[in-house]
């Protein structure tokens, strides 16, 4: 059964260069709320099991202060419960059209999290991620549609956990050690890796000496930036490549490439390939630099939301019907690759105790 969730709203989704104008207003429109209205749900996935009680956190130190963390933080979760707790409690207490899953999502990421682009005024909201927001709903509340989505910008994504405006984000975020100062990630549900974005008729080959008096656009708060920002000061980046051109959202970036304003865009190999799939007139250039895994972000304290939603990824990646490959046939082996082994995640270490 196809996941999909009608949204209404009176924006439109985008659907190409020609659609510029539209791309520009839906990155400002990151408050608006996108009520589910689309009924359809399938089995629930938990197991059972007894409650969970809140485990306080002790002050930590940085986490990328510890080589082991700063190797592999998407080792840094708790381990899967089907378990309710005071998180999920308070969800479910929810009443009438409250009683939703609240998730800070992308509508304009194509094939990620997405406005049907022949949908019109009432477009749906569809995706990668959607799909799995629609299955944590479902898990959760016994309803795939209970949901209400809020569109984040990139910059966002974080205080918008930490100031409880969403229960969680699930929005091609990257596990990494300094966000693990601030958020709880779920296991990884996605690999990839940053890569470069530029025209075809571009000389820059990669990732490399050619980007050398370029100017390279990048999302604020991603990790793309904080890899260029790292790597100019080590001198792993060539030093006369321009990475001041930063944009509230990822999306923005490739809206400069096409004006002419920057040269070259890095971000996630993943959404760069749908972004290439937009636009005929830009590629990837060069292999991927990084491994890097997405993750659900959920606020620090809710241990029962992070165990349950590692239950989930468990039983999606096990679903051989509708589960993580159908998803991925369905939204991502026309802009990736037929063979999705290049973008599963590993085995999940679950080494965070509390």
């Amino acid at each position: 059964m196809r996941m999909r969730g009608r949204v209404r709203a009176g924006l439109r989704g985008w659907g190409g260069v020609g659609a510029m104008a539209v791309v520009c207003a839906l990155v400002f429109a990151f408050a608006l709320l996108l009520p589910l209205t689309q009924s359809h749900g399938d089995g629930g996935m938990g197991t059972g099991g007894t409650r969970v009680a809140h485990a306080e956190q002790a002050a930590d130190d940085d986490p990328c202060d510890n080589p082991t963390i700063k190797a592999h933080p998407e080792e840094q979760t708790l381990s899967p419960s089907s378990a309710d707790g005071p998180t999920i409690d308070k969800i479910k207490a929810r009443q009438g059209e409250k009683r939703k899953l609240i998730v800070g999502v992308d509508q304009n990421s194509y094939r990620w999290g997405y406005r049907n682009p022949n949908g019109g005024a009432e477009a749906d909201l569809e995706g990668f991620d959607i799909d799995l927001v629609h299955r944590i709903a479902q898990d959760i509340l016994g309803d795939a549609n209970a949901v209400q989505f809020k569109a984040i910008p990139t910059n966002q994504r974080i205080p918008a956990i930490q100031k409880g405006r969403v229960d969680m984000i699930v929005r091609t975020m990257t596990i990494n050690c300094s966000r693990l100062s601030d958020v709880a990630f779920s296991a990884p549900y996605f690999k990839t890796g940053q890569q470069v974005l530029a025209p075809k008729s571009s000389d820059i080959k990669g990732y490399n000496s050619t980007l050398a008096n370029k100017k390279i656009c990048t999302a604020e708060g991603s990790t793309a930036f904080s890899k260029l920002d790292e790597d100019k000061d080590s001198g792993d980046l060539v030093t006369s490549a321009n990475i001041r051109t930063t944009v509230p959202n990822q999306l923005d970036c490739l809206v400069r490439l096409q004006l002419g304003e920057v040269d070259a865009v890095v971000t996630d190999g993943a959404l760069a390939a749908s972004q290439a799939a937009q636009d005929p007139t830009v590629e990837l250039k060069g292999s991927p630099f990084t491994t890097e895994y997405y993750g659900v972000a959920m606020k620090k304290d809710a241990d029962d939301l992070v165990r349950r939603v590692n239950q989930i990824l468990v039983d999606y990646r096990r679903d051989t019907t509708d589960g993580w490959q159908a998803s991925y046939n369905r939204w991502l082996s026309a802009t990736l690759d037929e063979d999705s082994a290049k973008s599963e995640p590993p085995p999940p270490r679950y080494l965070r105790k509390s």
